[in-house]
């Protein structure tokens, strides 16, 4: 989202434009770990900011990849119904996909779910064509490209350290040395309310790091799976639940669980921060979130420690899968901005100071929506920062 923000103000603004990456490539986060889904904008309340950014997003992808020579497929999802019980939460699927412009879905029955997804067990579907696959990072490295193509400069392994306002301008402290800059935009994903802090802002989120982790198909098991498959989600629960998903590579990935990880950027189980685990478990937000769903966070370690248990849930919806059938695969974590009444934010909070604009929460579906979210910010920035306009 900080590249898609700097390409647009590039494309935009007379302005001299310093990306600063923490580490010594792009898409090393969030980007770099994510389930690669173009996303359609199915699941989100209609006029919301993610549903705007999705729809816009969705396609502004689509055109940049194909421009650009980037692999990617619009393969269409399926959402399955497992059971009668889930048919009213499908119905409300249906109705805020078509709200969101999604005209193309399609309600399967069970025979005509059969002839999509073979070895899908389901009573209902929602079949959702504009759903698609991309590597990520693949988009974020040719954003680096035009960035520095456009004379732009992104400076990498320059984690922010400190921030100083003098006047009019900013000085930015770095690992690699120091920033003089007159407007700052944070796009920090995992580090945004820290660096909100390091500027003198005291937001009323805080993020919490979730870490989910894959399991893979085996290449000859693979055939199982045709579309993406998703479960129908339970509203109860802030997450969508296990699925399969295609990668643009050709793999199946199965998962993820959602656990509480105990460092903001690690993505093995023994992956440990003092700072990050104390910052979360001193949140009186976390603790309010832990105490409504710690039945629900057991399970979720349980599934991750037992594979039978992680099985069972993806059974339900393909259940000829065999434990042979699955290897380990990769892991994610996912930045949740939590409030301190302890809810989970699921829209994107953007705040703004002088001379600065912070984005606390860019939830799923974020890397699908960025050239949208970053051509806004781009469009605020000109007010907040007053940058001046490109000569055309």
């Amino acid at each position: 989202m900080g590249l898609a923000t700097a390409h647009a103000i590039g494309l935009r603004h007379r302005a001299s434009v310093v990306v600063l990456e923490a580490e010594n490539q792009v898409a090393s986060h969030q980007t770099g770990h994510n389930s690669g889904v173009i996303h359609s904008g199915l699941y989100y309340r209609p006029g919301s900011l993610k549903a705007r950014n999705c729809v816009t997003g969705r396609e502004a992808m689509y055109r940049f990849c194909k421009e650009h020579g980037i692999p990617h497929e619009r393969c269409g999802k399926v959402v399955v119904a497992t059971d009668a019980a889930q048919l009213p939460a499908l119905d409300e699927l249906e109705r805020r996909g078509r709200a969101n412009g999604l005209e193309d879905v399609e309600r399967l029955g069970p025979e005509a779910l059969r002839e999509r997804e073979p070895h899908v067990h389901g009573v209902a579907a929602l079949v959702v064509p504009d759903t698609g696959i991309v590597d990520f990072s693949a988009v974020a490295r040719e954003l680096a490209r035009q960035i520095e193509e456009q004379q732009g400069d992104i400076r990498r392994s320059s984690r922010v350290l400190e921030v100083t306002q003098r006047g009019d301008a900013f000085t930015l402290t770095t690992a690699e040395g120091e920033v003089e800059s007159r407007g700052l935009i944070n796009c920090g994903g995992l580090q945004a309310d820290r660096i909100a802090r390091l500027c003198g802002l005291h937001p009323k989120v805080r993020v919490v790091p979730f870490r989910g982790e894959y399991k893979a198909l085996k290449p000859e098991r693979r055939h199982l799976v045709r579309h993406l498959i998703y479960p129908v989600p339970d509203p109860r629960f802030p997450f969508l639940g296990v699925h399969f998903t295609r990668t643009i590579d050709g793999d199946v990935e199965a998962g993820p669980n959602a656990l509480f990880a105990f460092k903001r950027e690690g993505y093995t189980r023994w992956s440990f921060s003092a700072r990050d685990t104390i910052d979360s478990l001193s949140y009186s937000g976390f603790l309010r979130l832990a105490l409504r769903y710690w039945r629900t966070g057991m399970m979720e370690w349980y599934c991750s420690i037992h594979a039978a248990a992680m099985l069972r849930q993806l059974q339900k919806l393909l259940p000829e899968l065999r434990a042979s059938d699955l290897v380990p695969g990769g892991a994610g974590v996912r930045a949740m901005a939590v409030s301190p009444a302890g809810a989970i934010l699921d829209d994107f909070v953007i705040e703004e100071a002088e001379r600065m604009l912070h984005v606390l929460n860019a939830p799923s579906p974020a890397a699908t929506a960025a050239l949208s979210i970053g051509a806004t910010l781009a469009e605020r920035a000109s007010a907040v920062l007053a940058l001046p306009l490109q000569s055309k």
